[in-house]
């Protein structure tokens, strides 16, 4: 019996090793689900766009898809999840878009045709390309409104803390990707382990423009306590859209799309500074 006990014991220690092994060389790989095919604007139901290469100061080279805004309508930078690229994210770009708001869209490096291999330290550099492509086109920093979902929401408060911009809209956001990981893989020493990190909860006092969060209740993916903290480390102004029942990303909902377009009119009149 006793014997037994020990091979079971020596076969679970070895299967948690190996699983932690696992974990901490293919970590970037279950952060970053890549979608390394290059779609058109048109294969994703948005044919508007126009197909940009950015240089970043790395020397990768970042697709990006523009459409300019309306009238009087800021432009947003527009950084996505971690899964997929911008040919699976056509009907959020129309959301957007719809009242005349223009965007630029990145797809991160290692995404969507994009050079290079994704990191946080490089998801950050491909930020500030987006963001200086933008000044090159004539936008000021008060008509620059940067949207963040799920994983893109700590690359929006890195650009943040670093840029002047005239607001900022997270959808599903966390404290960290850390804190997310450590709830997801509560068995494994993740903090050991753990590469990038992207603490939002570090930057985002950092970020001086009216800030917009929303989040699913729901969420399975980043738990909605995730989205609260960071809300509650936030510097005002800022506002908080809360969905019951609702899993991840609500802003293509019809209260998150009515939300960011009340919210969009009062910071383009100045009411929210």
């Amino acid at each position: 019996m006793k014997k037994t006990l020990k091979w079971i014991a020596i076969i679970v220690a070895s299967a948690y090793l190996a699983a932690l092994a696992a974990l901490y060389v293919e970590q970037r790989d279950f952060l970053y689900l890549n979608d390394v095919a290059q779609g058109s604007p048109a294969d994703a139901g948005f044919p508007e766009a126009s197909v940009m290469r950015l240089s970043t100061i790395d020397d990768e080279r970042i697709i990006a898809w523009y459409v300019g805004p309306a009238p009087g309508k800021m432009l947003a930078l527009y950084f996505h999840g971690n899964g997929g690229s911008l040919r699976r994210r056509g009907y959020m770009l129309r959301a957007l878009t719809a009242d005349g708001m223009g965007v630029l869209a990145i797809d991160y490096r290692g995404f969507g045709g994009s050079s290079g291999s994704s990191t946080e330290q490089g998801l950050g550099l491909d930020a500030d390309a987006a963001y200086d492509k933008a000044r090159a086109l004539g936008f000021t920093p008060n008509e620059i409104l940067l949207v963040g979902e799920s994983l893109g929401t700590g690359v929006a408060v890195g650009l943040a803390s670093r840029r002047d911009v005239a607001g900022m809209v997270l959808d599903a956001p966390y404290s960290s990707t850390l804190d997310v990981a450590t709830a997801r893989f509560w068995m494994f020493p993740v903090s050991q382990l753990m590469r990038d990190r992207f603490h939002s909860d570090e930057l985002i006092q950092k970020a001086r423009a009216p800030i917009l969060m929303m989040h699913g209740e729901a969420d399975r993916t980043i738990p909605f306590r995730f989205g609260e903290k960071l809300f509650s480390l936030a510097p005002e102004p800022k506002e908080f859209l809360r969905v019951p029942g609702a899993g991840h990303l609500v802003l293509t909902h019809p209260e998150g799309l009515t939300r960011l377009a009340d919210w969009t009119a009062r910071l383009g009149r100045g009411e929210l500074r």
